[in-house]
């Protein structure tokens, strides 16, 4: 549903300044991803802020995680 949504929005917002994408920062190192969890919460974040700085000629409408597009 969600990946939908963004699909949606991003075309919702074509031909603005907005961006719309969706992150997957994998299994990380916190309180409900366990001591367990291969990440720590830096290299988790890593999607969101790189999707939080694209340049406006940047995707919109993916799903991404480690900084590369997922299909769904």
């Amino acid at each position: 549903a969600l990946n939908g949504y963004t699909v949606h929005l991003a075309h919702e917002l074509k031909g603005t300044t907005t961006k719309v994408n969706s992150a997957h920062p994998g299994w990380v190192q916190t309180a409900m991803g366990g001591s367990a969890a291969p990440m720590n919460v830096a290299d988790g974040a890593k999607t969101s802020v790189k999707l939080a700085t694209l340049p406006a000629n940047g995707p919109s409408g993916g799903f991404f995680h480690m900084g590369d597009p997922l299909p769904w």
